[in-house]
């Protein structure tokens, strides 16, 4: 079918909450390139949101799901259990930025449902009901992890009253006028004013916040809030479904900062677009809740487990945390190219090769206007590209970490002529 009769399709049949608004649909896909059904070529600066930190249909990967596919391909985790899942819970556990010693790990399906089920942990083990997140977060779109996204627009507008047990303190962001200290005091406070200490299972935090903009906790920020949750008995849940896996230079971004959460949830590359995600926990905490009271039906599929342990493979063999750095540092570069050519260009950073930069308007404020111009743009020139941000003026780097290099560049020059064209 052409691009036109499924778009006719889409209009009909899907729902206008669910439905992309491009017009473009995905035939075939190989690591940084994808085709459409009319047979265009695609560049995919998106990675399909960072899932796909490996590229498309990597050989290794889907050699592992097909190889999975002849043996398991479902019964419930729940019912009975198969190697792929305790060997991944094994991995996860030796690899995770996690306090042990001993740790333990379980299996879902996305990054909104590990958080629900960190947060259900959490309350398990203290007790306590309190959640704290952060502003411009973003943890799913479940009612739970809705009300714990730091974002009303698009995700929770429709939706009404969202659960209870749920505050928010503003995020450390200097280009937003927080500094790391007013952030910590912004925490203390709501200990006397919303949700006091010895009612607050965990404070949850994205090392770099993904659709909140890619803005960066620092180290000695991390390390005062564990600091502060030690203090209280507060649990730290760390939230690395985008920047995980590889994204930042590290497997998990909070290896940056030389702490350990007592939770850690993972999703999107985990499994390289097999939809799987995990949460990670020290022993004491992930078994405070009862016999069957974490899982699914689809929980820890048999294919996703096998896909995400050749990723794990991968990564090592591939050498893809220095691919990451590497990448990261090129970026960075071509960032301070453009800031010095486009007056629109603003604000770059990145951790590894998770990077992006912001787009302003003549008084120095966030231009959303232009920033979905550029996205538009790009995508007339054949690059998928993605804004997001606390005020929807910052462009994201998700292209696969085993982008070619001629495919990169192409990539970076279609941004580079579409800044130039909007000029």
């Amino acid at each position: 079918m052409t691009n036109q009769e499924l778009n006719d399709l889409k209009n009909r049949y899907v729902a206008n909450g669910a439905a992309t608004p491009t017009t473009h649909f995905a035939e075939r896909a190989e690591n940084a390139e994808l085709w459409d059904a009319d047979g265009n070529r695609w560049i995919d600066f998106a990675g399909g949101i960072g899932v796909l930190n490996l590229g498309h249909r990597h050989p290794k990967i889907v050699a592992a799901v097909e190889a999975q596919l002849k043996k398991v391909m479902h019964t419930s985790a729940a019912v009975i259990s198969y190697a792929p899942y305790v060997q991944l819970c094994q991995k996860l556990c030796e690899l995770s930025p996690v306090r042990g010693p001993e740790r333990k790990a379980m299996l879902v399906n996305t990054g909104a449902e590990a958080l629900e089920n960190a947060v259900k942990i959490a309350r398990a083990a203290t007790g306590r009901t309190g959640i704290i997140t952060f502003d411009g977060a973003f943890h799913g779109r479940t009612m739970m992890t809705l009300a714990m996204t730091g974002k009303v627009l698009p995700y929770k507008n429709d939706f009404g009253p969202m659960p209870g047990d749920v505050f928010r303190a503003p995020f450390p962001n200097p280009l937003h006028g927080i500094s790391e200290e007013a952030s910590l005091n912004a925490i203390r406070t709501l200990f006397k004013t919303d949700i006091a200490p010895h009612r607050t299972a965990a404070i949850v935090i994205e090392p770099v916040q993904g659709e909140g903009g890619f803005y960066i906790a620092s180290p000695d920020y991390l390390k005062a809030l564990r600091a502060l949750c030690d203090e209280h008995g507060i649990l730290l849940i760390a939230d690395e479904v985008q920047s995980g896996f590889a994204r930042t230079g590290k497997l998990f971004a909070l290896e940056h900062s030389g702490i350990e959460a007592d939770i850690l949830t993972t999703a999107k590359s985990l499994a390289n677009g097999m939809p799987l995600s995990a949460v990670v926990g020290s022993a004491k905490v992930m078994d405070a809740s009862g016999p069957n009271s974490l899982g699914g039906t689809y929980s820890g599929n048999p294919l996703s487990c096998a896909a995400a342990l050749a990723v794990i493979e991968v990564i090592e063999e591939e050498d893809i945390l220095a691919r990451s750095e590497q990448m990261g540092k090129m970026l960075a570069e071509r960032f301070a190219v453009w800031e010095e050519r486009f007056p629109a260009v603003a604000h770059g950073r990145q951790l590894g090769a998770m990077a992006a930069f912001e787009l302003l308007d003549s008084e120095g404020k966030p231009d959303t206007a232009l920033t979905g111009a550029l996205c538009a743009k790009a995508r007339e020139k054949g690059l998928i590209l993605l804004s997001c941000g606390f005020y929807g003026n910052s462009i994201r780097i998700l292209v696969p970490l085993t982008v070619s290099s001629a495919v990169l560049e192409e990539g970076l020059s279609i941004i580079e002529l579409s800044l130039e064209a909007l000029s």
